[in-house]
């Protein structure tokens, strides 16, 4: 049998629990800084274990949080076995929720760890994207980041406007034109101001809203950029060429799923992004569905349903297909919805799949050009 050293790791912002045993053996706790020179202490004091039982392999596990996985690159750089857990897939008692402390979690991480080394159980790991996958990622973020808060400001001003009392008038038209904003201007100064509070607080929306928007559109140029890269230029362009995905719908939906091909099939898919009902059947209850899991990137589910709204508007057989959904039970107008996501995004895999290169294969990006 392998000789393994098994460590459960609780990760925070400036500390590491650990607990760690040798094979079946009872568990030891150790805690370290979570700084350079912490981190490189807790490599040394694992190969240190490893050694003194004869060379024995370094198995750790960590849940996934805002933390990435830069602790599991320096591991796996150290050459220690490193699995990054999902917490949604950690099963946890309701004593467990209420009494939560850090030498509790890294114990259970490590009895989780162990029981799929010594007995074979199934370990809820997370898929682990390459270096490149996760920088790509970030530029999408941030460009829908962009988006929300630009949309976050002009619902300040909408509310800004309606405490004072101000109502659009009829010849100004559709919000967020040219006439509309020049009329909000307009309420800056001469006849129609506002009072002074409102009147400055309105000009600093207008000021941070012309901010976001400028900054939105820089963000649509790296995007553009960030399209035209050999690792994304067959799929995008394929991707795009479906009603209601443009750029951003595209790129988010590569970015955050990254390797297409660790789905087996369409179901797979579906479940990872959510978009599956929840099960709850047991014993003589059988066919006892829930809401959807929104488990998986919730960034996806959002593009996802903004291009159905799109698709339901300008696609005549996506139109037929909500409205007969509708048709059904005119209140479950969300299930029809949820019900275009989840067909899209099996439509989008497929196409994907289709385009895959080496780059989505697990491939390194600096052997890519190669």
């Amino acid at each position: 049998m392998t000789d393994y050293i098994i460590t459960g790791c609780d990760l925070h912002d400036n500390g590491i629990v650990l607990k760690i045993s040798r094979n079946s053996d009872e568990p030891e706790s150790r805690s370290f800084r979570n700084t350079i020179s912490g981190r490189k202490g807790m490599i040394a004091e694992l190969k240190k274990r490893a050694k003194a039982a004869g060379g024995a392999k370094i198995v750790f596990a960590y849940e996934a949080s805002s933390q990435g996985f830069g602790l599991c690159d320096e591991l796996t750089d150290a050459g220690i076995d490193c699995r990054v857990l999902a917490p949604t897939k950690i099963p946890r008692s309701t004593k467990q929720k209420k009494s939560k402390d850090d030498d509790r979690d890294a114990l259970q991480i490590l009895e989780i760890l162990r029981a799929h080394l010594l007995a074979g159980n199934d370990l809820p790991e997370v898929w682990l994207p390459d270096k490149q996958t996760r920088d790509d990622r970030e530029v999408m973020r941030a460009r829908l980041d962009a988006g929300e808060k630009t949309t976050a400001i002009k619902a300040q001003i909408q509310s800004l406007l309606k405490r004072n009392s101000i109502r659009k008038p009829e010849y100004v038209g559709g919000s967020w034109t040219v006439r509309h904003r020049a009329w909000l201007v307009s309420l800056l100064k001469g006849k129609s101001a506002l009072p002074f509070g409102a009147g400055v607080a309105l000009g600093s929306l207008l000021r941070q809203l012309e901010a976001m928007e400028e900054e939105t559109r820089q963000m649509n140029v790296m995007v553009e950029y960030l399209s035209q890269q050999p690792r994304y230029v067959p799929a995008a362009g394929k991707l795009m060429e479906e009603k209601g995905v443009g750029l951003i719908t595209a790129m988010v939906f590569l970015t955050e799923i990254g390797d297409m091909g660790r789905f087996a099939n369409r179901r797979q898919i579906a479940a990872f992004l959510g978009l599956v009902p929840a099960c709850y059947e047991s014993g003589d209850k059988n066919d006892r569905k829930g809401h959807i899991t929104h488990q998986g990137p919730f960034r996806v589910r959002k593009v996802l349903c903004q291009a159905v709204w799109a698709r339901v508007r300008f696609d005549k057989k996506e139109k037929e297909v909500y409205e007969r959904i509708v048709r059904r039970n005119p209140k479950h107008k969300k299930i029809a919805v949820v019900a275009g996501m989840r067909r899209l995004s099996i439509k989008m895999w497929h196409i994907a799949l289709a385009c895959k290169r080496p780059r989505f294969a697990g491939v390194a990006p600096e052997n890519e050009a190669a």
